[in-house]
């Protein structure tokens, strides 16, 4: 992981090359679903042909999300929430490591044959390789997460042919949602599904002109993050930590980056999945872990002696912030550094912090996705858009 970033036109993998079945057309993220014999089940299983979330949600975990409790309307059906962090943290993990000490646990103890991750190719961190992991030396290899469009369900077949019974799937909301409606062909015993929460995709030279737009340094970048400082956080490869002020990024050159299925996407939480494990409701340094139902509960067990835990908490309103923020990056704002510098230390010491940090997140992108989807895709907008996510823009007042 120290071989310095070759230029974009070597990233090319071939989930991403152009092809003819890609029905979803513009709108496909790149699932990896539509590169096997499940594409015949491609019209109810992709979420930008057909929302189908509150089918699934019941199929999943037994009922649909209460639009009545604020909670469940953000972050799905769930059981429980937690903040939590490894007691002895992962060397190179991105964060302490909860999901690959999951994985590893769960191949050691013998639950499951396989585990469907992510590697990196081997001439560049950020060109996504999936894998079936065997060993639990094949999860680690697969730490830190690759911020482009993934074909993770590009497997599948590997998964049928290999007669395995038990499977574990690491994924994100749009390869979750394509994965629940037809994991009952795939002739498991066992389904395990653990997600993270995702936003922003870009393909490879997206990324590149991310990295070569923010940071000081793209060829060194190992991961980042946009925490919950307000800031995005790149580690390089000596290991320094490079801070960059959301108010700071060149919106203007940059809105052009993101992936329309991302730009259209309101899954930012991975509803359908059993256990969530990301950043976004917990304390800078910890991780947010959502247990939606048994299973989810079953994953969770496994570890939890190993973490520290602590009950999630909430402080502060996000509401002018997030209203402010929607003609700001409708128009492309971009402010002086010295101006995002003084705006970002203000805003971390009196803005949303835990779950209101969720919020302002999901909020913030909410409104932004479906005005892109009112603007693109007028005649998808109330079809594609879930009852939850209409109730949280609502909120707010939207440009035309």
């Amino acid at each position: 992981m120290t071989a310095t970033t070759p230029s974009p036109q070597h990233h090319k993998s071939k989930a991403l090359q152009p092809g003819s079945r890609r029905p979803a057309k513009e709108l496909c993220s790149e699932c990896g679903l539509c590169d096997t014999h499940y594409i015949h089940y491609v019209k109810e299983a992709c979420a930008f042909l057909n929302q189908q979330f509150n089918r699934l949600e019941t199929l999943v975990h037994g009922r649909s999300r209460h639009l009545e409790d604020e909670n469940e309307t953000y972050f799905g059906v769930h059981d429980t929430m937690v903040a939590a962090r490894k007691k002895v943290p992962i060397e190179g993990a991105q964060w302490t490591g909860i999901v690959s000490t999951i994985a590893c646990e769960m191949l050691d103890r013998g639950l499951v044959e396989g585990v469907v991750c992510v590697q990196n190719a081997a001439d560049d961190r950020f060109t996504p390789q999936p894998i079936i992991a065997r060993t639990p030396e094949e999860v680690l290899a697969a730490k830190v997460n690759k911020p482009t469009l993934s074909p993770n369900l590009s497997v599948l077949e590997q998964v049928e042919r290999s007669g395995m019974k038990r499977l574990l799937a690491i994924g994100v909301g749009c390869q979750i949602q394509a994965l629940r409606e037809v994991e009952r062909h795939l002739g498991l015993e066992k389904l395990y599904v653990l997600g993270t929460p995702c936003v922003d995709n870009v393909t490879r030279s997206g990324l590149q002109k991310f990295l070569d737009t923010t940071s000081k340094s793209p060829d060194t970048v190992v991961h980042y993050e946009f925490m919950q400082d307000f800031r995005v956080h790149f580690k390089h490869e000596d290991g320094s930590i490079e801070k960059v002020p959301f108010f700071g990024l060149k919106t203007n050159k940059l809105k052009d980056v993101f992936a329309p299925s991302c730009m259209s996407c309101f899954d930012y939480v991975n509803g359908l999945a059993d256990l969530v494990v990301g950043y976004m409701g917990a304390p800078f340094g910890w991780q947010w872990m959502v247990v939606r139902n048994e299973t989810g509960r079953e994953m969770f067990d496994l570890v939890k002696d190993q973490l520290d835990v602590q009950p999630v908490d909430s402080k502060g309103d996000r509401h002018q912030a997030v209203q402010q923020s929607i003609p700001a990056y409708d128009k492309g704002v971009t402010l002086p550094m010295w101006a995002a510098k003084l705006m970002g230390v203000a805003i971390e010491k009196i803005g949303p912090k835990g779950l209101e940090y969720a919020r302002f997140s999901i909020d913030s992108h909410f409104t932004r996705n479906y005005l892109y989807t009112k603007r693109n895709y007028p005649e998808k907008l109330d079809s594609h858009v879930p009852e939850f996510a209409k109730k949280i823009v609502s909120q707010y007042e939207l440009p035309e």
